[in-house]
Parts: structure tokens; sequence; C-alpha cells
């Protein structure tokens, strides 16, 4: 019991010495071999990366990406590039946050900020993760309809049913939950990698789309769909998430061992997030090389793309798979989403409640909104919600970003894991490119007639 109720001392750093274990239901549950060699320690450390990944291919991504790609071609492809690569950055400082201080990011601004900041901090996430299980409830409802014709309304109010779902692979243990992930962002990898051989792209465009231009800057419209793409690429639940999932590991409570467990960790969240770049990509190559090519610019839809891919590509499979892929893209979001809500609910207010409790409650309030929309406006007024839903996780994310980047260049809090001087640069440039960006849309928000 004293092993689930207390992590080691703190460095200094920290207010208090002692917190609850994160996630304390599967913290240290998975075992790493001792004296095993480099693919084996990989393969116990692999995991935690896959359920990151899939926040980053969640049906958010879906609605920017489809937009971006049939209005501005393949030019976007540089912004999913450069979200991808700050994400892998962001990423690998969680895993050395919750592996090095065993606390995760709620829990570390709880324990650092004066209790109204910490608060206000807890309340914009907990806006993010509704933001966040609201794509996932429209997503999964569209699939739903597409696949098998059930209206909007209903397919929204069915999606509570995936607490059941959760609740069991939870019971089952965190190796489950980790496989079930993984077989589903495989799923989508192959319907996507079909999709790429329907279309064929052109390769010397798509190579083109990678290179970053001005005009993603200048153009309001672009600029829009540029944010919501970082929105739904770098997710603000997920930093409080890494930084707790890398705790089911059984490493050794050493300074070696844990060096041993952030140089896996990284591996594994970046060879996860390499996957994920290329399902963001593909679903904007996709839709670029289907839509734009043939002057459909207005294809921000899902339920469009699915009702034009299989007689614009001409393979009657098309859209069948485009739907499957979406379906598992949203029930894969759900399982990651109560995990966060969880751990970003204990962290900050040091307050548990039972998992079926707290995913009733995010469900409740993702459901309500997406419900009404699909009531009175249909597929278009969801379509429209799902794109503002990324746009408000992007601007949530500069207030998840600072702090962790803040605490891992902190060496009285790290120690010898705090950020080099060139990670602690590349951090706070990242953290400014995502204020920046954020500040223009609300400029243009604030101005615009």
């Amino acid at each position: 019991m004293e092993n689930q109720s207390a992590s080691p001392a703190p460095d200094a750093g920290w207010r208090h010495s002692r917190l609850a274990r994160s996630l304390p239901e599967a913290h240290g549950t998975v075992s790493v071999p001792a004296g095993a060699g480099f693919w084996r320690k990989l393969l116990a450390f692999s995991g935690p990366g896959y359920l990151v990944a899939v926040g980053y291919m969640d049906p958010g991504n879906w609605a920017t990406d489809l937009a971006g790609g049939s209005r501005f071609g393949y030019t976007l492809l540089s912004v999913i590039l450069l979200s991808n690569l700050m994400a892998i950055l962001l990423q690998s400082l969680c895993a050395k946050l919750g592996i090095a201080t065993g606390r995760d990011l709620a829990q570390a601004c709880r324990d650092h900020y004066p209790r109204p900041v910490s608060n206000a901090l807890w309340f914009l996430c907990e806006i993010a993760i509704c933001a966040c299980d609201l794509a996932e409830v429209i997503g999964t409802a569209i699939a739903l309809n597409l696949l098998f014709h059930i209206p909007l309304f209903w397919g929204v109010i069915l999606t509570a049913l995936d607490v059941m779902l959760v609740l069991f692979l939870a019971h089952r243990g965190f190796r489950y939950l980790e496989a079930v992930v993984v077989s589903l962002v495989t799923l989508i990898g192959v319907c996507f990698g079909l999709e790429i051989l329907f279309s064929r792209p052109d390769v010397k465009e798509v190579l083109g789309g990678f290179l970053p231009t001005a005009q993603i800057i200048t153009n309001p419209e672009m600029l829009y769909i540029a944010i919501g793409i970082l929105g739904a690429t770098v997710m603000p639940h997920n930093l409080y998430l890494h930084s707790s999932i890398v705790q089911t590991r059984k490493y050794e409570p050493t300074p070696a061992g844990k060096r041993e467990a952030v140089k896996f960790a990284t591996i594994d969240s970046t060879l996860a997030l390499m996957f994920a770049l290329f399902i963001n990509a593909s679903i904007l190559i996709v839709s670029a090389a289907t839509f734009h090519k043939a002057g459909n610019h207005d294809v921000a839809e899902i339920q469009d793309a699915y009702q034009l891919l299989s007689p614009m590509l001409g393979v009657g499979a098309a859209s069948t798979i485009f739907a499957v892929a979406l379906l598992a893209s949203g029930q894969n979001s759900t399982l990651t989403g109560t995990l966060a809500g969880q751990i970003v609910m204990e962290g900050f207010l040091n307050l548990r409640l039972r998992p079926w409790l707290r995913r009733l409650i995010t469900r409740a309030i993702a459901i309500v909104p997406a419900a009404i929309v699909a009531g009175l406006y249909g597929e278009s007024g969801t379509a429209k919600l799902l794109v503002f839903s990324q746009v408000v996780l992007s601007l949530q994310l500069p207030f998840a970003v600072i702090p962790l980047v803040q605490f891992t260049s902190d060496r009285t809090k790290m120690g010898e894991f705090a950020n080099p001087a060139w990670v602690k640069a590349a951090a706070w440039l990242v953290s400014a490119i995502i204020v920046a960006l954020n500040a223009k849309l609300l400029y243009d928000f604030a101005t615009s007639p």
C-alpha cells in the first residue's frame, strides 16, 4: 500500500516532499527486464508514446486537415510537419518531467504555483479536454452515421456507452489498453496507406508542401486553419497524460535507471509521433490530391469527403475505408481522453473520482453542445463545431506548454535532468511561436468586420 500512496522525496526545488502517485492503479505495473538488450527494453518501454500519438490523429485533425487540403492544396503540409516536430520536443520534456521527478505536469503545477493560479490552469485544462472530447463525440457519431446510417443525434448519444469499454480495458491491465490502442492505430495507418495509393498524389508537389511559405501567416483564412492544425496536433491534455503514463514502467529509481527510462521513453514517443505525422499528412494529401486538384475547394466536412472519395477516385471501397479509419480514430481518442481527464483532475485538485464517474462528467459536457448542434444544424453545424474545437485547444496550449518548459529547465527541480542550453532555447522558441500564432488569431478575430 505504501508503494502506491507516496513517491520518493523530490529535489529541493519542490514545495512538497511527498505526493500521491500519478495514476496509482497503474503506477509501476509494467516490468522492465533487468540486464536485457536494447530491443527487449525498447519493447518494454513501448506503449505510452502510442497512447499519446492517438491525440495527434483524433477526429479533430481530420476536419482541419481535410479543410486545409481541399482549400489550399499541399501548402499546409509544412504546418503539420512543424507541429509534429514541436510535439516530439514537448512530449520528450513530458517524459523527462514524469520520470525524473515522479510528478505529472498537473501535480507539478499544483506543487509550484499558488492555489489561485493552479486552479485557473486546471479550469483551462478542463476546457481543453472538453473541446477534445467534443471532437471525439462528433467524429465517432459521424463515423456511425456513415457506416450504419445512425442519425447524428443518436450517434452522439451512443458515444456515452464507450465508458463501458474504458472500464473493461482498465480492469484488464495497462498493457491490454496499450495493445488495443496500438491495434487501432495500425488499422488507421493501413486505411490511409490504401487511400494514398488510390489518390495517386504528385510526389513533387507533396515534397514542396513541406516547405513553409509566408502566405500561411498573411492569409487570415489559411492562418485560421493552420492554427486549427496546430491545436489538433500539439494537444494540451497530451502533455499531462504523457508525464503520467511513463511512470507505469517499473524502472530503477536511481539516476542511472531514470536516465535509461528517459532515453527509451523518448524513443517510444518519437517513433509513435512519426507515425502520427504519416496519418495527418496522409489525410491532407488525400484531400489535396482528390478534392483540391479537381477544383472542389470547399470540402471541409467529413461527410462530404466520404460521399466524394469513391466516385472521384473510382474505387468503391475508398469511402468505407475512410469511415472505418474515422471510427477507429474516435474510439482510440476516447480511451486516452479518459486517462487524461483522470490525471488532470487528480493532479490539480488532489481529488480522486471513480473513472466511470469522471468519464460521464466529461462526456456529458461534450455531448450536450454536440447533441444540440446535431439536432438543430445537422452536418454543417457539426463540421464547424469540430474545427472550432481544435482552435479552442490551440488557444489553451500556451498554458500547458509554458509551465512544462519552465519546470524542465529548472535545475533546482530537475537536478541533472534539467534541459541543456540548446533544448531550453528550442523549447522556449516553440513556446514563443505558439503564443505568437494565438495572438495573431485573436487579433484577426477582434479586427474582422
